[in-house]
């Protein structure tokens, strides 16, 4: 059994696999019963609208069904431990996605369940974005290896999990952000540690950082839980917008992407979200086709190219 909590789950070899086995299946755009009497569990802590209806709706596309579920109905680790919660569910569901507040939910939670687990966002992770845009970018791009994503903006669960699917497929990242809003300590030796390869750089300037760049990419300011700080963050971000301007700076045929719900006038503006350089909401219809693949691979039900049709066992990471 295998669960997906993050994309440094997977090895290289399996992240290409399943970008380019959702672009295999996608092109086919026929129905499927593969998935027939398969019930996917879902518990959100936060609230959602492409991760849910996204999953919802890969699952009867496929043939199966879902089970949906509110942080408060459920009280995890509130009502009953985690591990009770695991466990019990496991008896009736074959899948379970979590989106929750804090990244070790989802870690005690996979480590009791008796059927994979999903992360579907937490505050440190939000894989199954990042896989969804990986394949948006190797439909528009091809071979990955060598290009350059450039993020603008805090370095929050999203950039953390494209940074890593970056070092993994050989793409350069990017990162124009405020000092004070960098990764933690560490993160990017660890990155290089694991793949020597990797290719990770900050940008205090952000013109800079799309200079070169095929892909740019934003994301709010303000994240969910840090409300609080909105102002400050505000301020701090202020000379990080993607606009027209920003977008004079990097090359004709660079592509735009956010992972959306967008503050529009805040990190992008209308102009560039609406203008002929954005991929948003092609990136957004491939989360469901990306889940799908997904999905069926922790299910055994494909196998990817040069792999074996069983994922291996997942690696505890100690934290």
């Amino acid at each position: 059994m295998r669960h997906m909590l993050s994309l440094a789950d997977l090895s290289p070899q399996e992240l290409r696999g399943l970008v380019l086995t959702t672009m295999r299946r996608k092109k086919r755009k026929t129905a499927s019963t593969v998935l027939r009497g398969t019930i996917l569990g879902m518990i959100f802590e936060k609230p959602s609208l492409r991760t849910r209806v996204s999953f919802e709706a890969g699952m009867a596309r496929l043939g199966g069904t879902s089970i949906f579920l509110t942080g408060q109905e459920v009280g995890l680790g509130v009502r009953e431990s985690l591990a009770d919660c695991a466990r019990t569910l496991s008896e009736y569901v074959q899948a379970i996605v979590l989106r929750v507040y804090r990244h070790e939910t989802v870690e005690t939670f996979a480590r009791f369940a008796r059927v994979p687990v999903i992360n579907g966002l937490s505050d440190r992770e939000h894989p199954c974005q990042a896989l969804g845009d990986f394949v948006t970018m190797q439909e528009l791009l091809g071979d990955l290896t060598g290009r350059t994503l450039a993020f603008v903006g805090d370095s929050n669960n999203i950039a953390r999990s494209l940074a890593i699917g970056c070092a993994m497929l050989g793409m350069r990242w990017h990162h124009a952000c405020p000092p004070a809003y960098r990764f933690e300590p560490g993160f990017f030796a660890e990155l290089r540690a694991r793949l020597p390869q990797a290719v990770l750089q900050y940008f205090d300037d952000p013109a800079e950082a799309v200079r070169h760049a095929d892909i740019i990419y934003t994301d709010v300011w303000t994240s969910m839980g840090q409300e609080k700080e909105q102002v400050q963050r505000q301020k701090a971000f202020a000379h990080y917008r993607v606009d027209s301007e920003l977008l004079r700076q990097a090359r004709p045929e660079v592509r735009v992407m956010h992972c959306l719900p967008a503050h529009r006038g805040e990190e992008i503006t209308d102009e560039v979200l609406d203008g002929p350089q954005s991929v948003v909401f092609h990136q957004a219809a491939n989360r469901m086709y990306a889940q799908e693949t997904l999905l069926l691979w922790l299910l055994n039900k494909v196998r990817l190219p040069g792999g074996s049709p069983s994922p291996r066992p997942t690696r505890r990471r100690s934290r």
